[in-house]
């Protein structure tokens, strides 16, 4: 698109960044928070927007949901980690207008209401698979010029998340890889750390209450599945396990695959019954599920708190926590500190140049 037809338009008129340095801004990040705030920001300072929203998808019980994200509303930005709408889920039946799309293939589709507010839908494919969408709600209707320019941006974006996603997810479950864990868990102890309210003396001191949680997951006798039912079993049962940990999650939480049939699980702002509960009910949902050839599969689970500790002493603590309930039984749920304060388990004096994990 030409600069001067840019520089001409009411829509222009209202930005003092040329369209290329929101791109350069766009493209210039390797997280994906960061990326979708970029993007935000860029239709924010180019066009009139009332509200603009990433809706996640994500299927239960063969019934499809929306998962809305709040990310701009009234010229306020927020961050995605900092969304309180998880809780809230929406059918994607309530949204006639993007089921159609999602159908037919389309890249936009868009509903004007009664009153003039416009409501514009841009699918997210990642390998020809829808896995989110950016609604963008104005009061107004928007001219073709102007849905051309979102296009545009919404496209670049796309592109580059792509780039992004396939370097972050391992490629047999589609969730994040044991790199991507490293350097988000890395950079999620470093914010907790600075975070953390100060002693007297100045020194950081752990919060009383912690809401973050790591859990460590494990498929109980997966050698087995393997071994009685060949690869091609067990890596559909590794495939399954990956949707079930989705279902069972919130979208703010963060998901990985270890490698092998070992699994992580970054669970945000819990208190720690809420914790265990979720950490429960995933649990269940993995013994009542009917593994095609298979049958029933089980799986064991560690969890600890993440607010004190470096990355690999939090990490060894959920780890010995797993340890604990497959040497006593499996398919349980077993938690750190609660097998610590009951003598179950020792302190275990490691070194940090003892093992290496980041």
């Amino acid at each position: 698109m030409d600069s001067h037809l840019l520089s001409s338009s009411p829509m222009a008129a209202k930005s003092h960044t040329p369209i290329l340095q929101h791109l350069v801004d766009i493209t210039g990040h390797r997280d994906h928070s960061r990326l979708e705030l970029s993007v935000v920001s860029a239709l924010r300072q180019l066009m009139d927007i009332r509200r603009i929203r990433k809706l996640e998808f994500f299927t239960q019980d063969d019934t499809a949901y929306v998962r809305p994200h709040l990310l701009l509303e009234h010229d306020q930005v927020f961050a995605i980690d900092d969304n309180t709408s998880d809780h809230h889920c929406d059918l994607l039946s309530d949204y006639p207008e993007l089921l159609q799309c999602i159908e037919q293939h389309t890249n936009s589709t868009q509903r004007v209401e009664p009153d003039g507010t416009d409501t514009l839908w841009l699918p997210v494919r990642l390998d020809n698979k829808i896995v989110s969408c950016i609604e963008i709600t104005n009061d107004t209707v928007y001219s073709a010029q102007t849905v051309d320019v979102i296009h545009g941006i919404v496209e670049v974006y796309r592109n580059y998340q792509s780039l992004l996603d396939y370097s972050e997810r391992d490629a047999l479950t589609g969730l994040f890889n044991r790199k991507t864990f490293d350097e988000q868990f890395s950079r999620h102890a470093r914010n907790a750390a600075s975070l953390a309210p100060a002693s007297a003396g100045g020194e950081r001191r752990e919060s009383s209450s912690p809401t973050q949680w790591l859990a460590v997951v494990d498929i109980d006798h997966f050698k087995q599945v393997n071994d009685r039912f060949g690869h091609v079993y067990g890596d559909e049962v590794l495939i399954l396990v990956a949707n079930l940990l989705r279902s069972s999650f919130r979208s703010n939480d963060r998901i990985f695959r270890f490698g092998g049939e070992e699994f992580v699980v970054l669970l945000r702002s819990a208190e720690l019954e809420s914790a265990r509960s979720i950490f429960e009910r995933f649990r269940q949902n993995i013994e009542e599920y009917d593994f095609p050839q298979v049958g029933r599969v089980t799986v064991s689970l560690g969890f600890t708190g993440t607010g004190h500790g470096a990355p690999v002493e939090i990490l060894g603590h959920a780890d010995q926590a797993l340890y604990y309930a497959k040497q006593h039984g499996r398919n349980q749920v077993c938690y750190y500190e609660e097998l610590m304060s009951g003598g179950d388990l020792q302190v275990a004096d490691v070194a940090h140049n003892d093992v290496e994990l980041f």
